[in-house]
């Protein structure tokens, strides 16, 4: 045995004094080094690892021709040929990073996004469900986060000295037209869909993709969820009204359908609060909803929403021209959405996504003018407040985006897209004669966007939008860049560049004028620091408005003279978001200022538009106490004075001139919520109830949005919201899956 020991370490020492030392350095890009890299003959089991300083050292008893083998956690595999001879080899390696999603940089100036997965995202989904003021309205979370004017006598998302119609919305890719609820004088509408069919959200307020277009300020992106985890249904009450839903998953879990309706009903909320307006018709609202997605292939998925609603109201409101009187104003509406998509791989490194949407929306408005008795009248030179206006109109997009993944997450995106709408109105006199008005337009897209990750440290998106409208017979051509550069371990900086074009709103096309596409280019600068628990973000803006839409009167109404209208915006944003500093608390700040200047419309010169504060400033808090199952959410918003004119038009000089200007006072808004989660049902009994209670405005602060003139100029009265504040209480209960946990998960 001892003879057995004695021969093997003779033969150890042989050897190794016949092998080749190997040494030197492996280092990244920058010539950092790089520890822990493992270092291999190939083919062989000789080799070593670098140490803290990159260095390494080992020895090898191959000969002659061989490869060396270099890899390293976050780098790209390295290899080369090495000559072993016998003598000693220096050698030095440099290896590449390897881009993988976690370490990258990510491509975000001028957004935000709401999601589960993304390691970026400023917000969760149900941060959207829960913040106080957003009343569970997607786009009243969104009006908490920079750049988004809180804008109260008209519905849509004002951002960065943008009008409501410069910014669009997307469902799954696809456009959305009436995206929120028909609009009623002086009373802003919230979005019609509910937020919990969707798991992303995306706000954009600038340098948005090439993929999306038609919008000069702003796009807000939704994704619509995908397969349940299992079957559910609910149910829920409130002062408001009655819904109920389901979803059925299949039992292969590669399918699933659903359906829900609600009714809501103002008149018991209205019945306990006082109200700036008098309603002869309660505000009522039907909904009904229905999906099916199913799995196609490992990748596929195919997915379709329905959405159908009606509602009517009538109100009355003082008219400010004629003392003593009433102006009336009654609205029904029709509107049904219908959208069909899928996504899924085309084999090797080819994706496809299609989409295709489907909508139409009637508007039956009857106005009048009554009497103290609420009967109608006719007064002489007054005439005209005695109408009826029907609109209609269809809507139709389609979109295919094919991507091809690249090397690491660099990928290529090309696609098209078509944009049908027809639009016709009928506007009825008093003495029964009418102006019909109809406009058809078709519109195509050409797009194409790379995603180009140089290093986990530097990334950029190139992308080129073509358009084409057969109204306007114009085609325009929008250039967009996007830079991203990792700061340290949390931050990065990025810069974003745009060109984006936008056609006149469709009640302005019939104008017997040539039209021009309105022109907007976006120039951003953004730093952020994201860390699990704080979020912090820093940008910096300027936009050029060119071809903006301008208006003259004909035979006595407003209509489209051109489109050489201009403006400008600028301003800088701050967000920050804190998990950390105190125990249990989930807070976040925003602010923006914004000075911005524009000449459309009827506008006589560049003014500051009545739907921009120079500066805006959200607060948002959330609480949610495990012992007691209850969550406390309180928002407060601020926006400075506003400001407001009276543009009359002269028929001596046939000008539009500013006849009156002011400011209106500070904008104050504080909205408390609650959610509490009883144990009414027995662990594990697949059910939980959430009880709801909120007021927004509670302090009771007085809010002015701005002043609405008599005809001739004489009087002004004070727009202002239709109540002080609102309650809201409701109870919600689910079957099928208890997701209790879930709800204390997503609220630590």
């Amino acid at each position: 045995m001892r003879s057995f020991s004695l021969l093997f370490c003779l033969l150890l020492i042989a050897g190794l004094a016949g092998a080749q030392p190997l040494s030197g350095t492996v280092r990244d890009a920058r010539g950092a080094a790089v520890a822990g890299a493992s270092l291999t003959i190939k083919g062989s089991y000789d080799g070593g690892t670098s140490d803290s300083s990159g260095r390494f050292s080992f020895a090898s008893t191959e000969k002659g021709a061989q490869v060396l083998l270099v890899s390293a956690i976050g780098y790209k595999s390295w290899e080369g040929p090495v000559q072993l001879t016998g003598s000693p080899l220096q050698l030095s390696v440099q290896l590449k990073e390897e881009v993988t999603e976690l370490k990258a940089v990510v491509i975000s100036a001028g957004s935000f996004e709401a999601s589960d997965k993304k390691k970026t995202t400023v917000l969760s989904p149900i941060d959207i469900v829960t913040t106080a003021s957003a009343l569970a309205d997607v786009t009243g979370a969104v009006k908490t986060l920079p750049g988004a004017q809180q804008v109260g006598e008209s519905e849509g998302l004002f951002v960065r000295g943008g009008t409501a119609q410069e910014t669009k919305t997307f469902i799954d890719g696809t456009l959305v037209n009436n995206f929120f609820y028909s609009s009623v004088p002086n009373v802003a509408q919230r979005s019609r869909f509910s937020p919990f069919i969707f798991k992303g959200t995306v706000f954009s307020a600038g340098g948005y993709s090439a993929l999306y277009g038609q919008a000069l300020s702003s796009a807000l992106i939704l994704e619509s969820i995908d397969l349940p985890e299992q079957s559910s249904g609910q149910v829920g009450v409130s002062v408001l009204g009655v819904s109920g839903g389901l979803q059925k998953l299949s039992k292969n879990k590669k399918a699933s359908w659903g359906a829900s309706y609600g009714y809501t009903n103002v008149g018991l909320g209205f019945a306990l609060i006082k109200l700036r307006d008098e309603y002869f018709g309660v505000p009522q609202y039907h909904t009904a909803d229905a999906n099916f997605r199913i799995k196609t292939g490992r990748t596929g998925m195919l997915k379709y929403y329905g959405y159908f609603s009606f509602n009517k109201l009538g109100l009355r409101q003082q008219s400010i021209d004629t003392i003593g009187y009433k102006d009336a104003f009654a609205l029904r509406n029709n509107n049904m959405y219908h959208n069909l998509s899928w996504r899924g791989s085309l084999g090797g490194r080819w994706k496809l996504q299609l989409g295709a949407s489907y909508s139409t929306n009637r508007d039956d408005i009857d106005a009048q003018l009554v009497d103290g008795q609420n009967d109608p009248k006719m007064v002489a030179g007054f005439e005209q407040k005695n109408f009826g206006l029907v609109t209609k109109g269809r809507y139709i997009n389609a979109k295919a985006v094919f991507e091809y993944r690249l090397r690491g997450l660099s990928a290529l995106r090309l696609g098209s897209e078509y944009n049908y709408s027809s639009d016709r109105s009928d506007y009825t006199l008093f003495n029964g004669q009418q102006f019909p008005n109809a406009v058809t337009e078709h519109g195509k897209a050409l797009f194409g966007e790379a995603d180009l990750y140089i290093t986990n440290a530097l990334a950029a998106r190139v992308g080129m939008r073509a358009e084409h409208s057969a109204l306007l017979d114009k085609v325009n051509a929008a250039p967009r860049l996007s830079l991203a550069y990792k700061v340290g371990k949390e931050g990065q900086a990025s810069l974003a560049y745009g060109e984006f074009y936008q056609t006149p709103e469709r009640r302005y096309l019939s104008a017997p004028v040539t039209l021009d596409y309105a022109k907007a280019t976006h120039y951003i600068a953004q730093y952020q620091r994201v860390s699990p628990k704080q979020t912090l973000r820093t940008e910096v803006f300027y936009k050029k408005y060119r071809s903006l839409l301008k208006t003259g009167v004909l035979q006595g109404r407003e209509t489209a003279t051109g489109t050489g209208g201009y403006g400008e915006a600028a301003g800088f944003e701050l967000f920050w978001r804190d998990k950390q500093t105190f125990k249990g608390l989930d807070y976040w700040i925003s602010y923006s200022y914004l000075d911005t200047k524009r000449d459309y419309l009827n506008f006589p010169a560049a003014l500051e538009p009545s739907f921009a504060a120079k500066h805006t400033a959200s607060l948002v808090l959330k609480r949610f106490i495990p012992a007691i199952k209850t969550g406390f959410n309180l928002s407060y918003t601020y926006a400075s004075g506003r400001p407001y004119y009276n543009i009359g038009y002269d028929n001596g000089s046939g000008k539009f001139q500013l006849t009156d200007a002011g400011r209106t006072i500070d904008y104050h808004s504080a909205s408390f919520s609650m959610n509490y989660l009883p144990k009414l049902f027995s662990k594990g009994a697949g059910k939980n109830t959430v009880l709801v209670a909120s007021v927004t405005n509670f302090l009771g602060n007085k809010q002015v949005y701005g002043y609405k003139y008599a005809q001739n100029g004489s009087r002004k009265e004070a727009i202002t919201p239709p109540t002080n504040m609102f309650f809201f209480l409701g109870a919600f209960i689910s079957f099928g899956v208890d997701r209790t946990e879930d709800i204390i998960n997503n609220n630590l």
